[in-house]
C-alpha cells in the first residue's frame, strides 16, 4: 500500500507523465539518445524524485521548499524538452498539447506546496 509522498496527486500525476514520456521517448531518432531522449527522461524523472525527497524533510520548512522548487524547475525543464521533441516533430501537436497541460497542473500543485508548506506537515 502505498504511503507518504505516494499518496500526493502531484507525485501521482507526475510519475504518470514521466512514464509517458518514457513510452513516447522510446520512439525518438537513436541519434537522440544521448540528448533529448536522454534529457526529457532525467527531468521528467527529477520532478518526481525531488517531491519524494523533499516530502521527507517536510519538518523543515525551508529543506521542503527548497525541494519543491527544485522539482517545479525540473518541471520547468521538461516543458522545454516537449518544445524541442515537437519543434523535431518526434510527437505529434496533440501530444504536445496533453503533455504540456499534464505538466502546468504539476507546475501549479507544486507552487500550491511552495506557498503553504505548513499543510505538508
Amino acid at each position: 500500500m502505498a504511503t507518504g509522498f505516494r499518496n500526493l496527486a502531484v507525485y501521482k500525476k507526475a510519475f504518470a507523465l514521466a512514464m509517458d514520456i518514457y513510452n513516447i521517448s522510446k520512439k525518438f531518432p537513436k541519434d537522440e539518445l544521448y540528448s533529448l531522449t536522454s534529457q526529457i527522461r532525467r527531468s521528467s524523472r527529477s520532478v518526481c524524485s525531488n517531491i519524494g525527497e523533499g516530502y521527507r524533510k517536510r519538518l523543515y520548512e525551508a529543506h521542503f521548499i527548497s525541494k519543491m522548487s527544485d522539482s517545479d524547475m525540473e518541471n520547468s525543464e521538461t516543458q522545454v524538452w516537449f518544445d524541442f521533441a515537437h519543434a523535431c516533430e518526434y510527437i505529434t501537436k496533440e501530444i504536445f498539447e496533453d503533455f504540456n497541460e499534464r505538466s502546468e497542473e504539476i507546475g501549479r500543485l507544486l507552487n500550491h506546496m511552495i506557498q503553504n508548506p505548513e499543510k505538508y506537515k
